[in-house]
């Protein structure tokens, strides 16, 4: 069954459509775009929304209505966003994985290239350009951030700027904290409130919801993803006319993924707070380095948020 659009009045310019992938057309896939209006500044400048693993395209409709709405008198870029195969509205699996196993398809490197092939339609009919005329700005959450990324890289000189929220940690199979049976296992540094049956108990929880093998509804193979984006801090991307992209890096609030861990998952306060977080801040600090200093803004922290717990109980 289709996600449901969210229940709120859209402005006009928000249109709803299909398109076929000319390598894939036996499986339409559902979008959302608005033309730009009044774009001097940069009339091809094009605004993706790139869903997470667990969300679609209605998540981001009121942020594009929004948009709309504050600076319709003004002008705004044209906007774009799309479900995946799998995902939301585009109800069908990847015409690609037909006859494999479930979760052992098309990987990210495959979103990538669907997500150019995309482009290139739609910059040919609906925005009247070719696709390396493009300017593009990503805002993704989750893995959308790693299909930012990986595009940017396999893409140079077409990505102007990136909104990273929340990445998920490409190099990272959310094996996050001490491991019991390690030769280099120290248990005295355990924070006081866990022991080693509660540690094992969260690997085991954590393990099971996130690892790269574990199956998705979208059917998107994880297993590669560390091999395709092995760090965080590299390596630079092009921007358009030679210049690096943009980039704003925001995280999530360690305080609330603490709580939310322990509400949902009864993961102790203190295991996130010393191991998950920081690992995770980390991470996003090494994501700044992707573009030049002057060009990179964050972590900044979104206060009260917290996307992967949110997923969680999505799976569960």
């Amino acid at each position: 069954m289709a996600a449901p659009q969210p229940a709120i009045m859209l402005p006009r310019e928000l249109i709803h459509d299909t398109i076929a992938l000319h390598n894939k057309p036996t499986v339409p896939i559902h979008y959302t775009s608005a033309q730009g209006k009044d774009t001097q500044e940069n009339p091809r400048r094009l605004v993706i929304f790139l869903n997470g693993l667990m969300s679609d395209k209605s998540a981001w409709l009121p942020v594009m209505a929004g948009i709309i709405r504050k600076h319709g008198d003004t002008g705004f870029p044209s906007l774009l966003v799309y479900d995946r195969y799998g995902q939301g509205m585009t109800e069908e699996q990847d015409p690609q994985d037909q006859g494999r196993e479930m979760g052992r398809g098309h990987d990210v490197a495959d979103v990538v290239q669907d997500l150019h092939q995309l482009l290139v339609q739609i910059g040919k009919g609906k925005l009247k350009c070719n696709a390396e005329e493009l300017s593009l700005v990503f805002v993704a959450s989750s893995i959308g951030c790693v299909i930012a990324r990986l595009y940017a890289q396999r893409y140079p000189g077409s990505v102007e700027a990136l909104l990273l929220l929340d990445s998920m940690m490409s190099n990272s199979n959310f094996d996050w904290w001490p491991d019991p049976d390690s030769n280099n296992f120290d248990p005295e540094g355990l924070p006081a409130d866990v022991t080693i049956e509660v540690l094992r108990e969260q690997r085991a929880k954590f393990a099971a919801m996130f690892a790269p093998d574990v199956i998705n509804k979208e059917g998107l193979n994880r297993r590669n993803v560390a091999d395709l984006l092995p760090y965080s801090d590299k390596p630079l991307l092009s921007g358009p006319g030679g210049e690096r992209p943009l980039l704003i890096v925001v995280e999530h609030d360690p305080e609330k993924f603490a709580s939310e861990s322990f509400r949902s998952m009864g993961t102790p306060i203190s295991l996130s707070m010393k191991y998950s977080n920081p690992l995770w801040h980390e991470y996003n600090q090494g994501l700044l380095k992707i573009t030049d200093p002057e060009r990179a803004i964050g972590p900044l922290v979104a206060q009260g948020s917290v996307v992967l717990i949110a997923q969680a109980q999505v799976l569960a």
